[in-house]
């Protein structure tokens, strides 16, 4: 069985869902709803990952503190095989709509990932598959570690076209995911990045479903799946997780059949949308409710 190893964020959240986002003036507003819950990019990942029978495992940076317990106590509990590596707890406040518009403040970040815990997950990334590093300082360290003979699978997110953090991931990258909150041309924006040395590039445009562009300038399209739509967070990792295990149950990029792995993809985010969580698996470890 291919194994995937994933590497970067895990977090605490409060979610703050409000009829609309804050305008910049003084004033008050009340919140619909607030939950706190797992979050991170890397974590939704992995919980999706695992859902789907993958074999993966996450590297997070996570504190000995009760949030950091928290987080690691949940993933766990959902069937993370979790690799927590000392550091201070990543923690944010969003401040959300239920039609998906989202503002993230970084409450705190981990501490910068020392060598001996680089080593830890160079190691582990060389026996993998796939490698999954997500934008992060840690992620950014083990782009230069990692083998060249392993394929990387990255998530630029809100990626603009010229953001100089994202290039490196970029250009390592096999196989490229954002969605198109900063672009009014989702298609240049995929051949901008084919252009830099990716395989496949695949953008999410919500409600709009999704499209792709391969090396060889072979366009996809799918529609989103219909959903109830309780929370959008979570909804892109979900549709990553989707495509990546649809890609290695045909045996690889190659022999992939990519209109059916991006409906695998839209299907997979759907788990995600019926949920304020990240994973519904989330809601049981955690003792709360979807």
């Amino acid at each position: 069985m291919p194994r995937v190893v994933v590497a970067g964020p895990a977090a605490w959240n409060h979610l703050i869902v409000l009829d609309r986002l804050p305008e910049p003036t003084p004033h008050m507003q009340f919140a619909e709803a607030s939950v706190h819950t797992v979050g991170g990019t890397s974590a939704g990942k992995a919980l999706h990952l695992h859902a789907l029978g993958v074999d993966s495992r996450l590297h997070a940076l996570l504190g000995d503190d009760a949030d950091g317990r928290r987080v690691a106590a949940a993933l766990r509990g959902a069937g993370v095989d979790l690799v927590a590596h000392a550091s201070g707890t990543e923690r944010h406040v969003n401040l959300m709509t239920r039609s998906g518009g989202r503002v993230s403040l970084y409450v705190s970040t981990p501490d910068a990932a020392g060598p001996d815990v680089l080593a830890a997950i160079e190691a582990d990334l060389a026996g993998a598959d796939v490698a999954v590093l997500d934008l992060s300082a840690v992620g950014a360290d083990l782009l230069s570690r990692l083998p060249a003979s392993v394929p990387l699978w990255t998530d630029l997110h809100d990626y603009d076209g010229a953001a100089a953090f994202h290039e490196p991931f970029l250009r390592r990258a096999e196989v490229v995911f954002m969605n198109a909150d900063r672009t009014d041309d989702p298609w240049g924006l995929l051949a901008s990045c084919i252009a830099r040395g990716p395989r496949l590039a695949v953008c999410t445009l919500g409600a709009d479903g999704a499209i792709a562009l391969d090396r060889d300038g072979r366009r996809t399209a799918v529609p989103a799946d219909q959903a109830e739509v309780v929370d959008t967070n979570g909804a892109g990792d979900a549709f990553f997780a989707g495509v990546l295990a649809a890609v290695l149950d045909a045996g690889g990029l190659a022999n992939a059949d990519l209109t059916a792995a991006l409906r695998a993809g839209a299907a997979q985010a759907v788990t995600a949308l019926a949920t304020v969580h990240l994973h519904p698996a989330l809601a049981a470890a955690e003792g709360t409710t979807t």
